[in-house]
């Protein structure tokens, strides 16, 4: 896929649903459900970003997320709980608990990485993984990749496992290969390919 069709599909992003979730486009109206997680500092503690330190400063985030999104240059999307009643509604008002997406595309060889963050308040629930595996149906399904990785700093075993049980597979780990925050951190890799996608009857 093309860096082209990457950019027509993203400016009006594709909503995915699972069993208890909606995937949509990020809105400026979700600050406060944001920044109810950005500002945490263990939410933070293994991302390459701080803290948000204001809610003003989500709401100003979220407003330039949305030029992104016309230009088909941003590739996340909001994960929202389902109602109770579990509609699927498009654009629902639901409670916004996270973001799952690609961080980046590399065009020339088929291939993508994610990225995700969740509400410490839904940890431990499978959500991560649920959104993750929505991800990776749209990734081999619809865009016809090759290959989806997801790199985690060392230290954060939960994101591991988020990846592993989501079907992918560690490959190891980078020494000190990113500079974060002041700091070297290593930096490991899970991957999943289309053959293995598919092979898993998905």
């Amino acid at each position: 896929m093309n860096r082209e069709e990457v950019q027509r599909i993203f400016r009006d992003p594709p909503v995915l649903t699972t069993n208890r979730l909606i995937l949509r486009r990020m809105l400026k109206s979700d600050y406060r459900d944001m920044y109810e997680y950005a500002c945490q500092p263990r939410v933070t503690r293994y991302l390459l970003w701080h803290p948000h330190d204001s809610e003003a400063y989500t709401c100003k985030y979220l407003q330039y997320i949305q030029s992104r999104y016309r230009l088909g240059e941003f590739y996340d999307w909001a994960v929202v709980l389902k109602d109770p009643e579990g509609t699927e509604k498009p654009f629902s008002k639901g409670k916004m608990i996270g973001t799952c997406g690609f961080t980046r595309f590399h065009n020339e060889h088929n291939a993508a990485e994610i990225g995700y963050v969740l509400n410490p308040a839904w940890w431990g629930r499978g959500l991560a993984t649920e959104a993750v595996s929505a991800v990776l149906r749209f990734g081999f399904v619809d865009l016809r990749l090759h290959r989806i990785e997801a790199r985690y700093m060392t230290g954060n075993d939960a994101s591991r496992r988020v990846m592993e049980k989501a079907g992918m597979t560690f490959e190891g780990i980078a020494r000190e290969s990113m500079l974060v925050k002041g700091e070297f951190v290593s930096v490991g890799t899970c991957s999943i390919l289309r053959s293995e996608y598919f092979h898993e009857g998905r």
